[in-house]
């Protein structure tokens, strides 16, 4: 199964992207979680133009992928994974977790370094968060994250598979967590044993700073509870809550190339309390 994986490996993980942003469209599109004001085709076209500039702009900058540094590090006995003696899938299992939480790590970095805050609030700033929000990442935080995940595998060494599928999973549960659907409560509540949910995750979408700073996980939601990162619900209620970021709240805003010099522009200074009070109401 490893070397089908890893031979078919554009296949893979373009099947699952689309598979799971189709799958995740049309559920939100039949079903909405909570209405959003910015037009469907402003925010899909601009939030897929981030992808197809993040996806450049790294095959640009880094001549190797994550897979192959693996194999690279595989082949010279670099990293952890390397110097020990593992059966193959608890190497792949404890990659894939230890992945995680340096993923973990990194979303925290991200909201508590001030320079590194402004690449990462343009991902905060959009006003209707769903699937494709999950893939709205300005392309310096793009290019930070691959360094850092560069970083992660020189150090432990992971199976080559378990790169792959720890990237394949992290794709989809973006997507998946950022979807405006609603899951019945009962199945929520289960389900946050094991995966970040989308109500859980909509938290750290909220305007209130404190809950911004919160629910950080992408995949495992034990990290947030460890580290007392976690809030269960929003102070506001999923019906009353403001998603979003208070100086970039326009449609202009959602445009590509305004999301791509967001790091670098002052936001407006209206009052969050004000914007709070003219947010739409959720479906």
């Amino acid at each position: 199964m490893s070397e089908f994986l890893l031979a078919n490996e554009p296949t893979v993980r373009l099947a699952v992207f689309l598979g799971v942003l189709v799958l995740m469209a049309i559920w939100e599109v039949a079903a909405p979680r909570r209405r959003i004001e910015i037009p469907r085709v402003i925010r899909w076209t601009n939030n897929l133009g981030v992808v197809i500039v993040d996806t450049v702009l790294v095959r640009l900058v880094y001549p190797i992928a994550a897979v192959g540094l693996a194999l690279l590090a595989q082949q010279n006995g670099w990293g952890l994974f390397n110097l020990v003696t593992l059966p193959g899938w608890v190497a792949i299992l404890v990659s894939i977790i230890l992945f995680d939480l340096a993923i973990y790590l990194q979303h925290v970095f991200f909201h508590k370094v001030p320079y590194l805050w402004r690449l990462h609030r343009m991902h905060h700033a959009d006003t209707g968060i769903d699937v494709t929000t999950g893939l709205r990442f300005h392309p310096l935080e793009i290019l930070i994250s691959m360094a850092i995940k560069f970083a992660v595998i020189l150090v432990l060494g992971p199976p080559a598979v378990a790169v792959l599928l720890f990237e394949v999973i992290l794709n989809g549960m973006a997507m998946f967590n950022h979807s405006n659907i609603k899951l019945p409560f009962a199945l929520d509540r289960a389900l946050r044993l094991i995966v970040v949910t989308p109500d859980m995750h909509r938290v750290h979408h909220s305007i209130d700073r404190v809950e911004t700073d919160s629910n950080y996980g992408f995949n495992l939601p034990w990290w947030d509870r460890l580290f007392g990162t976690y809030i269960d619900q929003p102070e506001k209620g999923h019906d009353g809550m403001t998603i979003g970021f208070a100086g970039f709240r326009t449609q202009r805003d959602h445009w590509l190339d305004r999301m791509l010099i967001q790091p670098f522009s002052t936001p407006s200074k209206k009052d969050p309390k004000s914007i709070e009070a003219e947010a739409s109401p959720d479906v």
